[in-house]
């Protein structure tokens, strides 16, 4: 796909919704094993990449900086559903402390569950106090595609719909 058609798909408002949301994202590797995995993760959005923090033991560091593929999806669970989906490259970084986009992203997920200002303030507190040091997952996304199921479906099913489809 083209830098500048992902650059599009990446930016639609749409995208950028679910991006921002409280969605866990799943995201998808290749384990050392040679098993894909699929994790849900708290992201953030940085402009131009995807940005996942995880413990420096995470099984994902490994793995990601033998095979750095990935794919990520961030959907909704509602008719009629709301899709992003992502294909890229990860590249992995150890960091002193707790990455402000790591807490970007997990504050996200937690305020759905938390309201109360004071929780989040006390685990990032437990964060910092816990963390000397990070990975942080940088994406870099190469291929991306939105689905809303009302005006942008499936290919396959286009396919079905206008009468393109092989048997």
């Amino acid at each position: 796909m083209r830098p500048e058609r992902v650059t599009e798909v990446m930016n639609d408002p749409l995208a950028q919704e679910l991006l921002a949301s409280a969605i866990p994202a799943r995201l998808a590797y290749i384990g050392t094993d040679g098993f894909p995995r699929v994790i849900p993760v708290g992201v953030h959005w940085n402009g131009t990449r995807i940005v996942v923090g995880t413990p420096t033991n995470s099984a994902k560091v490994p793995a990601l900086r033998a095979n750095p593929k990935v794919a990520l999806t961030v959907d909704t669970d509602v008719p009629p559903q709301k899709v992003l989906l992502v294909r890229g490259s990860a590249a992995v970084e150890i960091v002193d402390g707790v990455p402000d986009a790591y807490l970007a992203g997990v504050r996200k997920l937690v305020d759905r569950g938390h309201k109360d200002a004071a929780w989040f303030e006390n685990f990032e507190q437990q964060v910092r106090g816990l963390y000397q040091r990070m990975a942080l997952i940088t994406i870099t996304p190469e291929w991306a595609k939105l689905l809303d199921f009302e005006t942008r479906i499936p290919k396959a099913v286009e396919d079905l719909v206008t009468g393109r489809a092989s048997s």
